[in-house]
């Protein structure tokens, strides 16, 4: 039976960079007879030294990214003294980010995985937003970390998604007066939901260009002023009554409300 060749991944984080890289490299050797042993989260010499006992053992070779300059200098120099062959999987390109781009490391372990939890949490966010987008399910008013409230028109989709792309769990739910607001919109704090009013003027522009664009004519009902007056009265009173705070969207790019939303809610939230 062929003993496996052993490599030692080391890392001052989860390790998974240093794994892949030597999976790639040992695919090109018939990477069947290689065994990768992964030593994650190493933080104090004495956690080297463990390796290194192991791997003076066999005919093994340790790749490592660590990115804090002791741990790495003591790795490199303790590998040296045991003869022991330690493989720098990350130094080389940094030394050249240093002399092309003229930027200092942050030596800091675990960036990558932060950002790729940062990444995650944001398309967690954008599916909520999908999935709970124009109230066609109430129960994720309860789940959200914003709620908006208002009439058609008023931008909170856009807005939920530009929100979204922040990591926030948005849920939007239009009011209309035909359809009674589901329960749970009453139930959740004040401070998680922003009201969007528009001037009728403003909706009944955007509305008339919408049914332009769908092939609709322009004086349907609801492009009305009667309409739009009824609506917009209607959302007041379920603003007044859920006691949230509202905001004017009226000739507001939606980066400008969705800045305008957070400072409301941090104001609200910090009371």
């Amino acid at each position: 039976m062929v003993q496996k060749e052993v490599v030692y991944v080391v890392s001052d984080s989860v390790g998974e960079t240093a794994e892949f890289v030597v999976k790639a490299v040992a695919t090109q050797f018939n990477g069947g007879n290689v065994d990768i042993r992964r030593s994650s989260y190493v933080e104090d010499f004495e956690d080297i030294e463990d390796v290194l006992l192991l791997a003076k053992r066999g005919n093994s070779i340790i790749a490592y990214t660590i990115v804090v300059p002791t741990l790495k200098l003591y790795l490199d120099s303790r590998a040296l003294e045991e003869g022991i062959l330690a493989v720098d999987l990350l130094g080389p390109l940094m030394n050249a980010f240093v002399t092309r781009f003229n930027k200092q490391p942050h030596h800091q372990p675990g960036l990558m995985r932060k950002l790729d939890e940062e990444y995650f949490r944001k398309i967690e966010a954008i599916e909520f937003a999908v999935k709970y987008d124009d109230g066609r399910d109430p129960r994720g008013i309860t789940k959200a970390d914003i709620v908006l409230v208002g009439v058609s028109r008023t931008s909170k989709t856009p807005l939920s998604m530009y929100l979204a792309h922040q990591r926030f769990k948005v849920a939007n739910v239009p009011l209309v007066p035909e359809v009674q607001p589901p329960d749970e919109l009453f139930q959740i704090p004040r401070k998680n939901c922003i009201g969007l009013i528009i001037s009728p003027n403003k909706l009944n522009e955007i509305r008339t260009e919408r049914l332009k664009a769908l092939g609709l004519a322009s004086k349907a009902n609801y492009a009305s002023f009667e309409r739009i007056l009824e609506e917009l009265d209607h959302a007041e009173k379920i603003m007044k009554r859920v006691g949230c705070p509202v905001i004017d969207v009226s000739n507001k790019a939606v980066e400008e409300t969705a800045g305008l939303i957070l400072e409301v809610l941090k104001k609200e939230r910090s009371f």
